[in-house]
């Protein structure tokens, strides 16, 4: 089971109250809990798939820290990147491997 999210409240919750819930409750909460539809794992490879192709290099280092904890392995993540490179560019897959030695390199 996914654990509770609670980065929408903490960062924005006094900011943006309505999209930290939505953040917090819909997105990591409703969405993220139909692991019977898709499993944790898989959810993950594809968010960071597609932070990844649109270049949003800011959040995929908790995304990458969350695959981590849902089984994702150094081995899985560096062929995803490396299948990703030839679809999406040489320069984000560049970016997005700065980013996951870091992680799964601990």
């Amino acid at each position: 089971m996914v654990k509770k999210q609670t980065a929408g409240r903490d960062k924005l919750g006094d900011f943006a109250p309505k999209f930290a819930e939505l953040n917090d409750d819909v997105l990591f909460g409703q969405v993220w809990s139909r692991e019977s539809e898709l499993p944790a794992q898989q959810r993950s490879l594809i968010t960071i798939s597609a932070l990844i192709s649109a270049g949003n290099f800011e959040q995929l280092p908790a995304h990458l820290k969350i695959g981590k904890e849902n089984g994702i392995t150094k081995d899985e993540i560096a062929e995803v990147i490396t299948h990703l490179s030839f679809y999406v560019g040489w320069p984000k897959a560049w970016s997005a491997f700065n980013l996951a030695k870091d992680i799964f390199n601990d």
